[in-house]
């Protein structure tokens, strides 16, 4: 054991004196000195000890379900969009309405994506509008979204300020306006009916933007029937039994009732099977559809066109805005990318020509885009409400305030201009 010993001393002082001979002594040497500290020189560009990016996890409350061929679908694959774009995740509610959640409010629900880990929650139905407020300043720490809604609108009715909200809306009027004019060049009869949902600031506005184009396409194709506009409510964005009026049945009554062509103006477009069914029956009908690019698809036949929502390029700009710290309460209410209106990372707004849109009308139908494109504003008066009260002057041109709080339908069109007393 000694001798062990003795040997491992031996060498432990042989390895001494070698790491001696080799080191540089403490005087100053011919080596030329660096800029750089020694310490930089194993520096790189991604250090193996930076850590991942964190995922943005993002809830999404829809009002109907997430397949439902219309408004709903649209954001849903809006979601999937930023997935496939950002580090993100998204979780989702949907059937959130007092049928389908009785008992529950949309901000309580909220809760429930937060508890997944939501640092983004957004509200897609404009009834949902006191429910994103009552959550928005409940968890300030949270980012909120309210499809539609004016909140944080500084020029609006019901400003608030709201760091953490945002409101998002497309111009649809455009959408609206371009359907009328499809429906106008296809009616026989010069019967259009409109399917309209509940009735409040935005559904006014949309059904009248429908009707401005379709008296437009109606004047400047010299058809010889006189225009008919009939706007029906049903009560809400989609059928619930008991609650609202039937759409297939109000469909139904349009179409039997001399209304070849029926614009919907709810969440899901059951006007499309109906002219399928009655076209097949031997009354000859058109359908235009509303929300979703491929809303045509249930029956191409029958389908003039599809005016729709595209939420993905509005979502990216604010999802990043969080990732990137520059987020920041604002009203964003925003037209189609008019070079190409179809382009999915660009346009908010879309309009897609359905097959049985004939090839005269799909012409004219591009033609009155272009018109709106190079600054055609059929919101220019004069025009007057549906009582007859004076809306615009001659020459005067409707304000932002004016289109987005139309307090009535229009003169010419046939309809409710608010809900009956209870």
């Amino acid at each position: 054991m000694r001798k062990n010993f003795a040997r491992f001393v031996s060498l432990l002082f042989v390895f001494v004196f070698v790491l001696s001979a080799c080191a540089p002594s403490g005087e100053a040497t011919d080596m030329p000195a660096t800029d750089a500290p020694a310490t930089e020189a194993v520096t790189t560009d991604a250090p193996a000890t930076d850590a991942p990016a964190e995922q943005l996890v993002f809830g999404l409350l829809m009002v109907g379900p997430y397949n439902d061929g219309g408004w709903s679908q649209a954001h849903y694959e809006a979601g999937q969009y930023l997935e496939e774009k950002l580090n993100a995740k998204m979780v989702y509610l949907d059937k959130v309405n007092p049928a389908d959640r009785p008992g529950t409010t949309p901000d309580q629900l909220a809760e429930e994506l937060v508890a997944q880990g939501a640092k983004l929650v957004i509200f897609n139905s404009d009834d949902m509008k006191d429910a994103s407020t009552a959550f928005a300043q409940a968890h300030p720490d949270v980012f909120v979204i309210m499809a539609s809604g004016d909140q944080v609108w500084p020029d609006g009715k019901a400003y608030q300020e709201i760091p953490n909200l945002m409101n998002i809306m497309g111009r649809m009027e455009y959408g609206k306006m371009m359907a009328g004019c499809a429906a106008a060049l296809t009616s026989d009869t010069g019967k259009i009916g409109y399917l309209g949902p509940l009735i409040n600031d935005e559904t006014r506005r949309l059904a009248a933007s429908a009707y401005l184009g379709a008296k437009y396409c109606h004047e400047k194709s010299g058809a010889e029937t006189t225009l008919e506009f009939k706007v029906t409510w049903i009560g809400f964005w989609f059928n619930i039994p008991g609650v609202t009026l039937d759409p297939v049945q109000v469909s139904n009554d349009f179409y039997t009732t001399g209304y070849d062509v029926v614009i919907s103006g709810i969440d899901n477009s059951v006007n499309v099977g109906e002219a399928q069914k009655l076209t097949a029956e031997g009354t000859p009908s058109f359908a235009i559809a509303y929300d979703y690019v491929n809303a045509c698809d249930a029956a191409p036949e029958i389908c003039l066109g599809v005016p729709y929502f595209n939420w993905a390029p509005e979502y990216l700009k604010a999802a990043q805005s969080i990732i990137d710290g520059t987020w920041k309460s604002q009203f964003v209410w925003v037209g189609p990318d008019w070079s190409d209106i179809n382009n999915h990372d660009t346009s908010s707004v879309g309009w897609v020509n359905g097959p049985a849109l004939s090839e005269d009308a799909a012409k004219m139908v591009d033609e009155f885009a272009t018109e709106l494109a190079g600054g055609l504003n059929l919101w220019t008066g004069p025009l007057n409400l549906q009582d007859g009260t004076a809306y615009l002057a001659d020459g005067e041109v409707a304000s932002d305030q004016q289109v987005w709080y139309l307090p009535q339908l229009l003169e010419g069109m046939e309809g409710l201009s608010a809900a009956a007393a209870p």
